[in-house]
């Protein structure tokens, strides 16, 4: 007679392990026979690979702040020329694996997407000293509107705010380009690394700064004109969302907030819907605003009243 061994703590644990690899497995094949009609799944952008695309622009930028220590005047071309090559290289393959997702479409032949995203690239590459010089703009707006930043070098190395800039900026591109996943992805990494979170669709001009930062939402079809502060805790949001006769949600229809030049929103406020922020105005702190307000308003939370002013234009 064979004598019964009650199995060990060891094995038990194998044996559930082995049972949720097996479940986790059978979910993941409803979903993509569901997703792929039984084709074989597409590979997905990576997002460690954006991470490093993304640090290796930031380098490229600025590279006297980001690029590693030895690098010096004299050898900071050859640094960013083989940077660029090695860092456009891998986004083109990013935006390959993104087109590859939308292969029902447009670019379902592999050739198309090869020459689509090298294209996009192309293009992103050619936008670097725009978005350079926006960020310039972003990053003076920063050091004068805070009398606590010492330097600009400061600024550029410890603001959250531009810190998130850099990073808008990029992706804002990338979103034009026709590249939105990747452009979430990299407004993604900004957002964990700053606590701000903006819509890579969000247009900003130049001169903008976000000071303190954390808690600041910015949707996607928010605009924002020249020269606009924003602090802490700052909503540019949507007050409803229009729905289809089928009841699904309607996408890319203009649902957030156009700030004007010269606005200041202060902590705490909330401006919700397609209204527009005259040139201008103040908006103070934790006010719930869902209406436009004219040039030169000064809303306040304690009465929820609009006091226009008459200072020349400008704040």
């Amino acid at each position: 007679m064979t004598k019964h061994v009650e199995p060990t703590a060891l094995e038990n644990e194998k044996n559930d392990l082995k049972e949720i690899v097996d479940a986790l497995r059978g979910l993941r094949k409803t979903s993509q026979q569901r997703r792929y009609r039984g084709s074989r799944p597409p590979e997905l952008p990576s997002r460690q690979a954006i991470v490093s695309i993304v640090n290796g622009l930031v380098a490229s930028l600025y590279p006297r702040h980001f690029a590693p220590a030895e690098i010096t005047l004299d050898s900071v071309d050859g640094y960013i020329a083989f940077t660029l090559d090695v860092t456009l290289r891998a986004l083109r393959e990013q935006v390959r694996r993104e087109l590859r997702l939308q292969s029902e479409g447009e670019y379902s032949r592999e050739g198309d997407r090869e020459l689509r995203a090298g294209e996009i690239a192309r293009a992103f590459a050619r936008s670097l000293p725009r978005v350079r010089a926006l960020l310039d703009a972003d990053i003076r707006a920063a050091f004068n509107g805070d009398p606590a930043a010492r330097s600009l070098d400061e600024v550029i190395f410890c603001y959250p705010g531009v810190a998130t800039l850099i990073r808008h900026r990029l992706a804002h591109q990338l979103y034009t380009l026709g590249a939105p996943m990747l452009a979430r992805i990299v407004a993604e990494i900004a957002h964990s690394e700053t606590g701000i979170d903006i819509h890579p669709g969000a247009e900003i001009d130049e001169g903008f700064f976000i000071d303190h930062g954390t808690g600041v939402v910015i949707g996607e079809t928010a605009r924002i004109g020249k020269r606009v502060r924003l602090y802490q805790a700052v909503t540019l949001g949507a007050k409803r969302f229009e729905a289809d006769e089928t009841g699904a949600l309607v996408k890319g229809k203009p649902r957030h907030p156009i700030l004007e030049d010269d606005v200041v929103v202060y902590a705490g406020a909330t401006i919700l819907g397609r209204i527009t922020i005259g040139r201008g105005s103040s908006i103070g702190g934790n006010v719930w605003l869902t209406h436009s307000v004219p040039p030169n308003s000064n809303i306040t939370q304690a009465k929820a009243h609009v006091e226009t002013f008459d200072d020349g234009g400008g704040i």
